[in-house]
């Protein structure tokens, strides 16, 4: 299987900085890492009335997008559970 590409959102790289402590961080770019090799590890999600997946670290949940087409990965949102899916938090 071909590698894909990786692409943080500026907004994402914020929310990443954002998070509790260093060992949190790591364990989240271990797992973004991760999903160059496999986009669609076991445990991830679609999410829906969206083209997008959610994919759990901890109390943490990081959203992407996958283009198979073009082998790229978007990280969209990096946050905790609480938070993550609520609408209106200025994304």
């Amino acid at each position: 299987m071909a590698n894909y590409r990786l692409f943080i959102k500026p907004s994402a790289a914020k929310e990443l900085k954002a998070v509790g402590t260093k060992k949190n961080r790591q364990r989240i770019v271990a797992k973004i890492r991760s999903l160059a090799t496999d986009p669609r590890p076991p445990g991830c999600h679609k999410l829906s009335g969206a083209d997008k997946f959610r994919v759990r670290r901890g109390k943490y949940r990081i959203i992407y997008s996958v283009d198979d087409d073009r082998l790229v990965i978007s990280v969209v949102r990096i946050g905790h559970r609480r938070d993550i899916y609520r609408r209106n938090t200025g994304s």
